[in-house]
């Protein structure tokens, strides 16, 4: 029925959009609103939402809150963890009211939920009474469900007019936290909230400064109106010092201190699948990482350019069934940093693969043999990558990061790139290419 639905109504078509609105009130009144008795914060944006909620929640832990945590890899009631297993980083609504409904039983305090444009459109968190919204950046992204920059950026601006317009609860005012050094940040800003926090390196009154990265994490001063701390983070890149800066903002949002702030993340390592390395003593960096857009495989190659001594191997590929404007410019951005590309499958749904591939190797602009191969085959592309990896090497598989399986047609095939990488280096094959 829902296969049939899509073929004959557009995404955004009325008729969809209300059958989505009732799906989700029926959802939140079978599970009798679970949302309305715990303090609920939405981190929305393109990029680092899942890390910045993780961070969140290890806060909140840190300062000995039970909290709750819905994310595309990840959800957590208080300490119990269970991995995502749906593709979605929003969950369908009865699935987000069922697992709402466990973490009030488990008396959870606060709840974190990373939030999606689509989400918001598809009112999928309908009933749930959002207390404090996060925004972390905008980047071009989900383009071929919204149509234009502009609906995209309003979509997710609808979680900050969702906060006024949602129910109050007792002593709870309703905040938001932005990125000020994102050039959309005073679209966010105009939306009215009893307390507004910025944060940013560049501005802001909440801030990292002396900054200084490792290819292990970086060192960077905390700074809040009222004090400072120096705070070692185990989680590599400056992208990531945003992040922390925007849960750290949160965490002051709801008056947690500082001390309490930075033992958590120092505490804090990264999430599965998130510029996570894996070390089996090899001589050479193994980076698996869930980049698969533009900008934040941008993020993730011009970073790992400037730690690499070697040479920075890449191995990616584009999804199927999604935005087909945005591979030659992965394309782009893979040529720009990357001495060696290894171009493979994604997840190519039900496109073909080669089509695909051929899209993004036309922003390449390298022939074959020419530090560039093609090998769709996932697992025979890490291989590859792996096998002509040398001491001093960074070797990138992006992408799927924490995925567990790849989808080709309808079909879950079983694949994680974390155990691959493990599985070829405990073979320690080498490759040579003529």
């Amino acid at each position: 029925m829902k296969d049939f639905l899509r073929k004959i109504l557009p995404d955004r078509s009325p008729i969809r959009l209300f059958l989505h609105r009732m799906t989700a009130m029926l959802a939140a009144f079978y599970y009798r609103f679970p949302a309305k008795n715990m303090t609920i914060i939405g981190v929305t944006g393109t990029n680092g939402k899942t890390t910045t909620c993780n961070i969140l929640h290890k806060i909140f832990t840190e300062a000995g809150k039970r909290a709750g945590l819905i994310t595309t890899v990840n959800f957590k009631v208080g300490e119990i963890e269970t991995t995502n297993l749906s593709k979605q980083t929003t969950l369908s609504p009865f699935a987000t009211q069922r697992l709402l409904r466990e973490m009030a039983n488990a008396r959870c305090e606060v709840v974190i939920i990373e939030v999606t444009s689509h989400a918001m459109i598809q009112s999928r968190v309908w009933g749930v009474n959002f207390d404090t919204a996060v925004f972390t950046n905008l980047t071009h992204d989900h383009l071929d469900y919204h149509g234009t920059w502009e609906d995209y950026r309003e979509a997710k601006g609808m979680l900050f007019d969702k906060l006024n317009a949602s129910s109050r609860k007792a002593n709870v005012q309703k905040m938001s936290v932005i990125n000020e050094d994102d050039p959309e940040s005073e679209y966010f800003q105009k939306f009215p909230v009893d307390q507004m926090f910025v944060f940013g390196i560049q501005k802001g009154i909440y801030g990292a400064r002396n900054i200084s990265l490792r290819p292990d994490g970086s060192t960077f001063d905390l700074v809040i109106p009222n004090g400072h701390e120096t705070v070692n983070f185990k989680i590599p890149g400056k992208v990531n010092v945003y992040n922390a800066l925007a849960a750290a903002t949160t965490a002051v949002a709801h008056r947690i201190n500082l001390q309490t702030i930075k033992a958590a993340l120092e505490k804090m390592r990264p999430v599965a699948g998130r510029i996570e390395t894996i070390e089996e003593g090899q001589p050479f960096t193994i980076v698996v990482d869930y980049a698969h857009a533009t900008d934040s495989l941008n993020q993730l190659l011009e970073m790992f350019r400037e730690l690499t001594t070697g040479r920075l191997i890449l191995v990616f590929g584009a999804t199927g069934d999604r935005d087909k404007t945005k591979r030659p410019k992965m394309g782009e951005v893979a040529n720009k940093y990357s001495d060696l590309i290894i171009l493979t499958d994604d997840d190519p749904y039900t496109e073909d693969h080669k089509e695909i591939a051929d899209q993004v190797r036309a922003g390449i602009g390298r022939q074959e043999g020419d530090r560039f191969w093609q090998v769709l085959d996932r697992k025979e592309a890490i291989h590859l990558a792996l096998g002509v990896a040398k001491e001093g090497d960074t070797v990138i598989v992006a992408g799927k990061g924490a995925e567990e399986f790849q989808v080709v047609g309808k079909k879950r095939i079983p694949h994680d790139d974390r155990a691959v990488v493990r599985e070829i280096l405990s073979r320690a094959v080498d490759v040579e290419i003529n």
